[in-house]
């Protein structure tokens, strides 16, 4: 029997992408501008303009309320569900999707919700997800394709860097300080995903494009078979740095296959214009 796939809208999946999936449903996590609620079609790059301009983004995580209606698309026709969250490190949402199992156990008693902390988020998460619905539409069963997900989520890296570390600074990744020193003397960040699904800075970088620069290097000396992946890209409004770090992985490794995505709203809150993440397979993080 198939099953349901869902997940939550920091997947940054592009639309081009998703609207191929059948039985598929995203959660949406909320956000405002300027204390404006805003909707979740929000243009991306109006988005980033609007925080270059000096506004203000918050965000909320997704409430149980928003996973019992999803969840209920899929059992009321008595399929089961796979839930791929969001880092359970960076957000409270997987424990959303927790609770509203709980909520619809004895209604459904004969359905199976499964969820997997990916650990990961952005178009992490959202390759973890492709990967998931790929595995499914190929014939593989629930428990096979959370199996999959268990035995390589800590295997997906996520490299990035940010421009401007005062976003960072606003959701307690770095100090003021070192946000202030930084900015002035244009030091970038290379930071990743670690196993526990955290943001870690790892190096400090003299400027933006040797930051780059050192994203690819990360894949270079990490990735599996570099030439075969489908790798994932995502980023804060800076597309023509994106397509430099794809020559320079297209030139040197040969891989052929890009997804590339905005970093939507609610990651971009935290990260800001011109954060570049690059995801690829590894023997781990």
């Amino acid at each position: 029997m198939s099953f349901h796939i869902v997940t939550d809208s920091c997947c940054d999946l592009p639309e081009s992408l998703t609207a191929s999936y059948t039985d598929f449903h995203i959660a949406n996590l909320s956000f405002t501008i300027d204390g404006q609620p805003a909707p979740n079609s929000f243009p991306a790059k109006e988005f980033y303009n609007r925080l270059r301009n000096g506004s203000m983004s918050k965000t909320s995580q997704a409430n149980p309320e928003v996973f019992v209606e999803l969840y209920k698309k899929a059992l009321s026709q008595n399929k089961d569900i796979l839930y791929i969250g969001f880092s359970s490190a960076l957000s409270g949402t997987l424990e959303s999707g927790r609770r509203a199992k709980e909520i619809l156990g004895n209604t459904y008693p004969d359905c199976r919700i499964i969820t997997i902390d990916s650990l990961s988020a952005s178009m992490g998460l959202g390759y973890l997800v492709d990967q998931a619905v790929r595995l499914r539409d190929s014939g593989k069963s629930l428990e096979e394709v959370a199996n999959w997900l268990e035995s390589n989520k800590l295997k997906l890296n996520h490299w990035f860097t940010v421009d401007d570390l005062f976003f960072l600074q606003r959701g307690g990744r770095v100090s003021a300080g070192a946000a202030w020193f930084g900015s002035v003397l244009n030091v970038k960040p290379v930071m990743n995903m670690d196993d526990l699904g955290r943001l870690i800075p790892r190096e400090k970088i003299l400027g933006r494009n040797k930051a780059i620069k050192r994203l690819f290097e990360k894949m270079r000396d990490m990735a599996v078979d570099p030439a075969d992946q489908r790798v994932f890209i995502s980023h804060g409004d800076c597309i023509e740095e994106v397509e430099k770090l794809m020559d320079m992985i297209q030139q040197n490794l040969r891989t052929k296959e890009f997804v590339v995505n905005y970093v939507g709203p609610v990651i971009g809150s935290h990260t800001g214009p011109g954060v570049i993440a690059l995801y690829f397979m590894a023997n781990h993080r």
